[in-house]
């Protein structure tokens, strides 16, 4: 399961070094081409709603190998693409593929461990970092050859994941209990789910404003952007599963992620005013990751607790509202840099963070329970209750 996972994240970093040679050889501007990533984003935060759905009628192996086969045909059909609006659309194909294979997985790992919760989502944010930090690279070297070469890559390595899966993954029965449609939206009115799932919104703004948009003022080779990506990914993949425990440990989940906020929000201040300076962008898209590691994993942690719901129902919930943010970032960041000029895309990232950071501030009176002792998720292991769930936002309600 860790080696798949590690496959399907190659997919979001993947495309980034071909942005530019993809809009300089169709003809594209920056907000056509970064359709790629508003597409994937879109088709994925909506599709999370259904994952829970299907993974409860025909089981979490068969969800995840569908989701897999989704993304190879939709990744090799998109490299053989001639315009952008063909790319797009396959690529919004493969994000399908990405929502049912990513949610269902994330749950499966947290139910299948014999460790805490915070042990198995380090153990999915580790191989989210690796992902992501071989993406670029891969799609650095692979871009060198042709554009297309990055699309067919993700095509062939997902089918290797998809045999992994079916050798490798035990059979999983269907859910005892069938899940609806509705239930994903009826988990986003405990407040607690609300607040993270808001605060994920407004900070993927930022994080694919960096994603999707800096290739183009920096100008450089796919080889280049792959290369510096890759730093960013090493720095991601550190941070998620070094880095996050231990300041966890020591300040709290919610103050650690809030501080972490406000420094990635610094540092897109800092790419907005240094737009122009080659040096400072890369600099500081290697060190974002760090911050985008410890986020990753704590606030994944704090959705999986949040709320008294199912943890794939609470999954598919934050993950359809935190995907609306990565889905108009790129095409507005895109935008803004064409019609304005390119320091304000990363200006509007910024405020973005900062407004995830006040909306985390202002709810974590509904998150006081995050940092409570968990019980092992192994044999015998149950979830903690509603009712005590209940009782400890009541507590954060009156102490505030």
């Amino acid at each position: 399961m860790g080696f798949a996972c590690v496959i399907a994240f190659m997919g979001i970093g993947l495309v980034d070094p071909i942005l530019k040679p993809i809009a300089d050889e169709l003809g594209a501007s920056p907000s056509q081409v970064s359709l790629l990533f508003t597409s994937y984003m879109a088709v994925m935060g909506v599709a999370m709603l259904i994952t829970g759905m299907v993974a409860s009628r025909i089981g979490a192996k068969r969800t995840l190998l569908i989701g897999l086969a989704v993304i190879i045909v939709g990744a090799g059909l998109a490299g053989m693409q001639d315009t952008i609006s063909g790319i797009v659309a396959w690529r919004a194909v493969w994000g399908l593929g990405n929502a049912l294979f990513i949610a269902t997985a994330l749950a499966t790992i947290v139910t299948s461990a014999r460790g805490s919760v915070a042990q198995a989502i380090i153990l999915y944010e580790a191989a989210l970092g690796l992902g992501i930090a071989t993406g670029p690279l891969i799609g650095g070297v692979l871009g060198g050859i042709s554009w297309r070469g990055p699309f067919f890559g993700v095509s062939v390595l997902m089918t290797v994941a998809f045999v992994a899966t079916a050798i490798l993954l035990d059979p999983t029965p269907r859910s005892g209990r069938v899940t609806s449609l509705a239930e994903p939206f009826r988990a986003l009115r405990h407040p607690g789910l609300l607040v993270v799932a808001i605060t994920a919104l407004l900070y993927n703004f930022g994080f694919f404003t960096l994603l999707a948009f800096t290739p183009f003022p920096l100008d450089m080779s796919a080889h280049q952007v792959g290369l510096i990506f890759f730093g960013w990914g090493v720095a991601l993949a550190f941070a998620s599963v070094v880095v996050a425990p231990r300041l966890q440990a020591r300040f709290g989940t919610l103050s650690t992620v809030i501080v972490s906020l406000l420094a990635l929000a610094g540092i897109l201040a800092v790419m907005a005013y240094w737009t122009s300076d080659k040096a400072v962008l890369a600099s500081c898209v290697v060190v974002a990751g760090l911050f985008l590691g410890i986020n990753n994993t704590l606030v994944t942690e704090t959705v999986m607790k949040a709320a008294p719901v199912e943890r794939g129902v609470a999954s598919a919930a934050y993950s359809f509202v935190r995907f609306s943010g990565g889905a108009a970032a790129p095409y507005l960041a895109g935008r803004l840099g064409e019609e304005i000029n390119v320091h304000v895309p990363f200006w509007v990232g910024s405020f973005a963070v900062v407004l995830a950071a006040a909306v985390l501030t202002y709810g974590r009176r509904y998150l006081a329970h995050i940092d409570d002792d968990e019980p092992e998720q192994g044999v015998g292991a149950e979830t903690p209750s509603r009712e005590a769930y209940d009782e400890a936002e009541l507590v954060a309600v009156g102490d505030a």
